[in-house]
């Protein structure tokens, strides 16, 4: 993989104001005010998620059924929270028959990944507790694709998880970290760490980047200004592995790295995956699937 040239300083500038005007908008658009109240009423529930759940999520009286025996965990990026951008794909899996969950994680997904990873797992132990369920499947917006792989690697999440669906995820890192927390700046070693070739992704991804009996699927979108190249995104190819870009789905998507979770697209092969043995399929989706 080359290196991409980052360019004079006012470049630089200009260019993580774009991404964080971006995140900052998408923040704006979906997230409740704080203080929202979880559906259980749980005074610990309003402190766990205090930008709210996604609509349709966090039901902790929802049980799974015959058809749907798998409870959805989804995970959202850094920066980002557990409404935010998820609404949209949280109604769409809910209205297909599953029990949808949302965690928050990490100051905005800002702390080490080590740290969100153990959030993540005792999330996921609180999910199996109250639905009875065996495992879980976990949808994951950029780095909430990638650190998930934390857990099943090194928190015992393998026997737990049975599909990783990994939106625009930071698998193998950026190039363009630098522009996410500058030195000194945001304060984001969970930043640094997504940084291509870093110390952490590097562990990671050694000697297997998709272990055990889960299903990894991966899903980029070539509009990707934040995991730069978008490729970095996609695992080996395994068995148990499938890299789609959504260009390669639907020639004509627009999407790019803050809003794919919102994407009708994406979510189409998300709940592919969910619904089907192994991950998703690598193609045959229709134009459906190409609708806004």
């Amino acid at each position: 993989m080359a290196v991409t040239t980052l360019g004079k300083p006012v470049t630089v500038l200009l260019a993580l104001l774009a991404t964080l005007a971006a995140v900052l908008a998408a923040l704006g658009a979906t997230s409740a005010p704080a203080g929202a109240v979880a559906a259980d009423g749980d005074a610990a529930e309003e402190l766990s998620h205090p930008f709210g759940s996604p609509l349709g999520a966090n039901d902790w009286s929802c049980r799974p059924t015959v058809q749907r025996p798998v409870p959805v965990v989804l995970v959202h990026g850094t920066f980002a929270d557990s409404r935010t951008p998820l609404d949209r794909l949280s109604l769409r899996v809910r209205a297909a028959g599953y029990c949808v969950y949302s965690v928050d994680y990490g100051l905005r997904g800002t702390q080490r990944i080590e740290d969100s990873a153990a959030t993540l797992a005792a999330f996921v132990d609180r999910v199996l507790a109250s639905t009875g369920a065996a495992k879980v499947s976990i949808v994951g917006h950029s780095q909430g694709g990638m650190m998930p792989r934390y857990y099943l690697k090194n928190l015992g999440g393998l026997g737990k998880v049975d599909d990783l669906v990994g939106l625009a995820p930071s698998n193998y890192g950026t190039y363009r970290a630098e522009l996410l927390a500058p030195a000194g700046l945001l304060g984001c070693p969970a930043c640094a760490q997504q940084g291509a070739g870093s110390a952490f992704l590097t562990a990671l991804n050694a000697p297997d980047d998709s272990p055990g009996d889960v299903s990894y699927t991966n899903v980029v979108t070539r509009y990707d200004a934040v995991v730069v190249p978008h490729t970095n995104g996609w695992l080996r190819p395994a068995a148990n592995v499938t890299n789609l870009r959504l260009q390669d789905v639907c020639a004509g998507n627009l999407a790019e790295h803050v809003l794919i979770p919102a994407n009708r697209t994406a979510i189409a092969i998300a709940l592919d995956a969910l619904g089907r043995p192994g991950p998703a399929r690598p193609g045959g989706y229709g134009p459906l699937a190409c609708l806004p």
